[in-house]
């Protein structure tokens, strides 16, 4: 995709799915841009192994979004890719996960069309999918459950806003991103909009490399055992039946 009117003598912004983590869960248009790029703006959930793939001599610049830490606000993220763009420069906006999952890809695109700069969007492997693969969850399975939910688990004023009657329907899959700070409300949440306390749930951290960090139990274990075993942000939380296949399916662990 790329944008109309492109801005006189303008170079070209690749925004990039980086995958969860694993070099070789990238696709080859995605470690294609890498190699060529001229200027790598990075997000803190990018994986070194792909960096590696970045010639030598290409800018790197560093734009991650840690918990209580944010080394640019957004808007001088986009404000720094349509500059670079610009200079005439090949640019590469690299994500962990896929740039539209809750990636603020769409933020970042809104505004380089209107400045007029040149952009492509290269898919990856969102977290989700690379969690309950690697966990030996699948997220959707016959007879077990035909609907996934994805939602944001990010905590606001101490809050976490999310239609909770809707999410504590029997017979989906519910994946919580950015929820490790904020476990104890959701699960309790889902339980008292109905959701059995028994409904097996799991938190994944690192998924997809050596470091992969599993902590599973029901709805209402969840909270105290993923602060027993000092798990921490990010991670994915995947909740509903889909999660009892993971003792016959990790094939990860094993």
């Amino acid at each position: 995709m790329t944008a109309n009117d492109p801005h006189p003598g303008a170079g070209k912004v690749f925004l990039v799915g980086a995958g969860p983590g694993d070099p070789e869960l990238l696709t080859r248009k995605a470690a294609r841009v890498l190699a060529s790029a001229d200027t790598v703006v990075f997000d803190h959930l990018v994986g070194d192994g792909v960096l590696d793939l970045v010639a030598a001599a290409a800018e790197r610049i560093y734009v991650g979004k840690e918990p209580g830490r944010h080394e640019l606000p957004q808007g001088e993220i986009n404000r720094l890719l349509i500059d670079r763009a610009r200079a005439g420069r090949c640019v590469v906006r690299l994500k962990g996960g896929d740039p539209f999952v809750f990636g603020r890809g769409g933020e970042e695109i809104i505004d380089l069309a209107a400045a007029g700069v040149p952009f492509e969007v290269v898919p990856g492997v969102t977290a989700a999918c690379a969690a309950s693969a690697y966990a030996g969850i699948p997220l959707t399975h016959r007879g077990v459950t035909r609907v996934c939910t994805m939602v944001s688990g990010h905590l606001t004023d101490g809050r976490v806003d999310l239609d909770w009657p809707a999410l504590a329907r029997p017979g989906q899959t519910i994946v919580v991103y950015m929820g490790v700070a904020a476990i104890g409300i959701i699960c309790e949440r889902l339980i008292a909009h109905g959701l059995d306390g028994d409904t097996p749930a799991v938190a994944i951290r690192n998924a997809s490399v050596s470091s992969q960090q599993t902590v599973a139990g029901t709805l209402a274990q969840l909270p105290d055992r993923v602060a027993d075993a000092g798990l921490q942000a990010p991670a994915i939380v995947i909740i509903g039946e889909v999660v009892r296949l993971r003792d016959r399916l990790d094939w990860f662990r094993r």
